[in-house]
């Protein structure tokens, strides 16, 4: 009985001892943020606020915290990560630029923010991102002609930029209303990456230089070559937003009253808020989202999916897309979605027709050539995720007993040889008999 009791209360004890040897499941929505000072908790918390608001779990810890991990037990405690520690020259812990380089591999979300003072550190991980700074570590953008009107007249560093990336998926559909104000380093996009995008670019009159000094050459960045605020989204839709100026997300500037050099009208509230509220939604995959389900494909009238097809076969493809709008998932509209039906190259290119509801389709007749093919769908659109899609399947030839008994394109071909027959047949009448 006492043994049968300790059984009894081992069995019991089971779930609880379980809980306590697993690992910490990382949450969807989880969010490291490290930053150089606690205080940056404070001077930006109306946009930490915003990510709250969104559903994000924020844990925020010191950039040279030792205890800093991204992984526990081979899994990722965490699905993006936000560097507001501009001035960083070595992380704490194990975490490091290669460490941070395979956290985006993995397909996590990542948003780099550095300034004036941006350390080697922050600059290689832009560099790998896709985005040069500005050399001169004591550079800064400046506009004579876009500035910000403040009450003193300062040397135009704090400048006033409307210049926004044209893409409903990136900034939302609401209008920015207002300039951003931006005060920081500028950087350019490396050309030979095609992944990453301009989101604000300053003026044709800025330019990046010293402040402090007077210019003895010409500066190197210059126009609207200055690319303010850049985002990349990876291979795998890993997503990367890097901004030249942390001051970006301040309250100050989120709170701030703008009115651009030359124009008489002065706006209440300038557009940082809106702007770094909208960018952190496609950060991190709140908009833009897309999936694909029920990829298939069979015979015009049948239902199920062949193993294999025959030339001439008509073939009807269809998916069903959808995007996520932040609480579910809804119907993806849009009438640029292609299929190729591709052997080496591409045999047939259909766009594909939707029933508005997210179900996408179309029927075509497979060539006259057998092998092996692939249904693929690349869609790449401008701020959503890309979406790849392909399955294989086999063409064969007609089979020796399918072909028709008489083909019509033939009846010459038969003509010519029973005329053929009957004329050597008379032929022959008329020699045997004829005297």
């Amino acid at each position: 009985m006492a043994k049968l009791l300790i059984f009894m209360t081992l069995v019991s004890l089971l779930p609880l001892l379980s809980c306590s040897f697993s690992s910490e499941n990382p949450t969807d929505r989880r969010i490291l943020v490290l930053l150089d000072d606690f205080a940056i908790k404070s001077s930006h918390s109306i946009f930490f606020k915003s990510l709250q608001t969104q559903g994000f779990e924020l844990d925020f810890k010191l950039a040279d915290d030792p205890k800093l991990t991204l992984q526990r037990y081979g899994q990722y405690l965490y699905d993006g990560m936000i560097l507001f520690s501009p001035t960083i020259e070595r992380f704490g812990g194990v975490l490091d630029l290669a460490a941070i380089l395979d956290f985006v591999d993995s397909g996590h979300d990542l948003i780099v923010s550095a300034d004036a003072s941006a350390s080697d550190l922050i600059r290689d991980i832009a560099t790998e991102c896709g985005v040069e700074f500005d050399e001169d570590p004591a550079a800064m953008v400046i506009d004579h002609t876009s500035y910000a009107v403040s009450e003193t007249e300062g040397d135009h560093t704090l400048i006033a930029s409307d210049d926004f990336i044209q893409s409903d998926a990136i900034l939302g559909k609401k209008i920015m209303e207002a300039p951003v104000l931006f005060q920081g380093v500028g950087h350019t996009l490396n050309p030979a990456n095609g992944l990453v995008l301009k989101v604000l670019s300053a003026s044709p009159s800025a330019f990046s230089a010293n402040p402090k000094s007077k210019l003895s050459t010409p500066p190197s960045l210059t126009g609207s070559a200055i690319s303010l605020v850049s985002v990349v989204q990876a291979r795998n839709n890993a997503r990367i937003l890097i901004s030249g100026s942390l001051s970006l997300f301040s309250n100050r500037l989120l709170r701030s009253g703008v009115q651009k050099a030359g124009s008489s009208i002065r706006l209440e509230r300038s557009g940082n808020e809106q702007f770094v509220t909208e960018l952190s939604k496609w950060v991190f995959h709140e908009r833009g989202h897309l999936k694909a389900v029920n990829v298939r494909h069979h015979k015009v009238g049948e239902t199920d999916e062949p193993a294999i097809y025959r030339i001439n076969d008509v073939v009807e493809y269809s998916v069903e897309m959808y995007e996520w709008s932040g609480t579910s998932w809804v119907p993806y509209i849009a009438d640029d979605v292609q299929m190729q039906f591709y052997m080496m190259s591409p045999y047939v290119l259909k766009t594909l027709s939707t029933d508005q509801k997210g179900h996408y389709f179309s029927s075509f007749k497979v060539p006259d050539v057998y092998g092996v093919f692939q249904f693929k769908v690349e869609y790449n659109r401008l701020g959503y995720t890309s979406l790849s899609l392909s399955k294989q399947i086999p063409v064969r030839p007609f089979k020796h007993n399918e072909y028709e008994r008489f083909i019509t394109t033939a009846f010459p071909y038969y003509g010519a040889s029973f005329s053929t027959m009957a004329g050597f047949f008379i032929f022959t009448i008329v020699y045997l008999y004829n005297k």
